[in-house]
């Protein structure tokens, strides 16, 4: 069931020539395994590698080797299932599927097609305050990964790295829940923001650690909800899988192009097939690269090397008790204990490490001025710098010490502004810097207001003005925050030029 504090979104209706249309998509995100070791084998996972280096003899599919279950493997599927409130399934078994490829030495993929390890699940796909999707997962399922063909070395030869073969990959698939092309990419985003919270994969779509396969058919409006109610979508449109997705802007505008392409079929009396095709980003165009295959096709069979994973509640239990805190409950209690808004605690907790940092700088002081300060100081400076949280030159405890000088009035704005640029650059303890290089706030009323009688004295003019329309009293206020460098308290100097003026 949705949460009863969001609104189901209303489906994207695409006008056709004839009719208008709604979209139907559905997603197997490809996730590796964050894990040392392969699948099978005790083979490195590490990305960059020399070619063909990180290879066991059961990779390379040598005669008599036998692979052997990674039990880590097995237990990051588990906190994954967990994560996405799935389904946990004590037994499991894995399948051959059969399909050549050149770089699959083996002739087949170790996958699990009749009995998943993990059943079904919902991920809650916030689109913008108070409107969500709630997208159903079918099932997460363990798999090896394939090699790399690399085609661009020799214009007469293919080079094949076996590196990523028997990497570890969980298949997370959807159910046909999704509606639109922003939605399917708010979707892989929130998959991914969870999977970094779990720590159960990287989410690095640029190695190709996360990819999807995007699942695209088109209905007439109206009619999903009718067939939703039964789950009987074999009646929406013959659907095509668009492969290996790893970016969700190609993602969007592949989902645009294949949306319209199967409407202008659809319209012009033809029929869709069934197939699998690959989105070119130069020509913002998807073409055909094979049709589908179904399961028969791909000759599915228990693998005769691997009995079958039986797993003790005891087992899961203890997973879930070790799991992290997650994206929504941690916004909620953004949102409780620091007074955030949904967008600034949405922001601040779409990635583990940064919400970890704010955590530390909002801790035992002003939560909204922290918030503040992180999101549109740092995040703004870095992003400008093109730096990650990790690499912050401002430490949470300087920023902390920041926002602790400008609550207790010793710093004003401006001095902080200032005093950050300081500490970005120079690094530095904030109170020591603002102590050793005289940036404190001027809060001395006396020093305040006879700097503000010099400016009324100088400016008799002025002063009539100012009393005949009291808005013009902001004049002054610059006046005395110029002359004191900034430094006067600026509701102090605020006060007293509106006692000085009769204003007050």
């Amino acid at each position: 069931m949705l949460d009863q504090t969001y609104e189901s979104p209303k489906p994207k209706i695409i006008a056709g020539a004839k009719y208008d249309w709604e979209l139907v998509i559905g997603l197997e995100v490809h996730a590796q395994v964050a894990s040392k070791a392969k699948l099978f084998s005790g083979a490195s996972t590490k990305f960059g590698a020399e070619p063909n280096s990180n290879v066991a003899f059961v990779d390379a599919a040598m005669p008599g080797m036998l692979p052997v279950i990674n039990e880590f493997c097995v237990e990051q599927a588990v906190r994954t299932g967990l994560g996405l409130k799935a389904e946990i399934n004590l037994y499991s078994a894995f399948d051959r599927k059969n399909y050549f490829y050149p770089d699959l030495p083996q002739g087949y993929q170790i996958s699990q097609l009749y009995h998943p390890i993990v059943g079904e699940g919902e991920v809650l796909v916030e689109l913008s305050e108070g409107i969500a999707r709630l997208v159903r997962v079918e099932r997460i399922h363990l798999e090896q990964d394939a090699g790399k063909s690399i085609h661009d070395m020799d214009p007469n030869m293919s080079f094949v790295d076996l590196n990523r073969t028997g990497v570890a990959l969980m298949e997370i698939v959807s159910r046909p829940d999704i509606r639109g092309p922003e939605e399917a990419a708010a979707y892989v985003a929130k998959i991914r923001q969870i999977l970094r919270y779990l720590g159960t994969c990287d989410g690095n779509m640029q190695n190709g650690n996360l990819r999807a396969d995007v699942n695209v058919s088109v209905c007439r409006a109206g009619d999903y909800e009718r067939y939703r109610e039964t789950d009987d979508f074999a009646h929406l449109g013959t659907r095509c899988e668009i492969k290996n997705m790893n970016s969700m802007r190609f993602m969007q505008a592949a989902i645009d192009f294949e949306a319209k392409r199967q409407i202008a079929i659809l319209e012009d009396g033809g029929k869709v097939h069934q197939e699998t095709r690959l989105y070119d980003p130069d020509k913002n165009e998807t073409r055909s690269m094979r049709s589908k295959e179904e399961a028969h096709d791909y000759r599915y069979f228990p693998c005769p090397d691997l009995l079958p994973l039986e797993i003790e509640q005891d087992w899961v239990d203890g997973i879930a008790a070790t799991l992290p805190e997650l994206p929504d409950d941690k916004k909620s209690r953004f949102i409780n204990d620091f007074g955030l808004s949904d967008y600034d605690a949405s922001v601040l907790t779409a990635d583990v490490a940064n919400a970890a940092f704010f955590e530390n700088v909002a801790k035992g002081r002003d939560g909204k001025l922290a918030a503040n300060w992180v999101i549109n100081e740092l995040f703004g400076r870095l992003k400008k710098d093109d730096k990650s949280i990790s690499d912050s030159p401002v430490s949470a405890d300087q920023l902390g010490g920041v926002i602790e000088l400008i609550t207790k009035g010793d710093i004003s704005g401006k001095i902080a502004k200032a005093l950050f640029e300081i500490v970005y650059v120079e690094g530095g303890v904030p109170a020591e810097i603002v102590e050793a290089r005289g940036m404190k706030q001027v809060t001395d009323t006396g020093a305040i207001e006879a700097a503000v009688d010099k400016i009324i004295a100088a400016n008799p003019a002025q002063v009539e003005k100012a009393k005949a329309n009291p808005k013009l009293a902001g004049w002054f206020v610059g006046q005395v925050m110029k002359a004191t460098g900034g430094k006067a308290n600026p509701k102090a100097v605020s006060e007293i030029v509106g006692s000085k003026l009769g204003l007050r």
